[in-house]
């Protein structure tokens, strides 16, 4: 049986967000580098890691994401488009997580908006 998943659309996650709600950012550190989502409580734990070999599943991101967040919290899981948190989500379901939603469009939908975003700045060397 597949795990109920919720999906919120970036207008609702905004509002969740401001209301104590924890951010759950799966892309990879370097796509979390280059910009994301503000949020008071934001998190970064990959769903997928680049290797050599292509994009391969965090094999620990189950224990990863229980050592930060309880079962019982309010968690919004985002991505950049939308599939990696969908998948994410209902892994959080399927492991025990009550209050866990998925951020359908991700972080591409997020900056379409026009919603404040974060970046690590690169220094200029010129």
């Amino acid at each position: 049986m597949i795990p109920e998943v919720v999906t919120v659309d970036v207008s609702q996650a905004k509002t969740l967000l401001q209301s104590d709600h924890q951010y759950l950012d799966v892309r990879t550190e370097e796509e979390f580098r280059r910009g994301h989502s503000v949020a008071l409580k934001i998190l970064n734990v990959p769903y997928m890691l680049n290797t050599p070999q292509g994009r391969v599943k965090n094999p620990n991101f189950l224990d990863q994401v229980s050592s930060l967040l309880s079962p019982t919290d309010d968690i919004l899981v985002g991505c950049q488009s939308g599939a990696r948190s969908l998948n994410a989500t209902s892994e959080l379901v399927a492991a025990g997580y009550k209050k866990v939603r998925n951020i359908g469009g991700g972080y591409l939908a997020w900056v379409d908006q026009s919603f404040p975003i974060n970046k690590e700045q690169q220094q200029s060397t010129n």
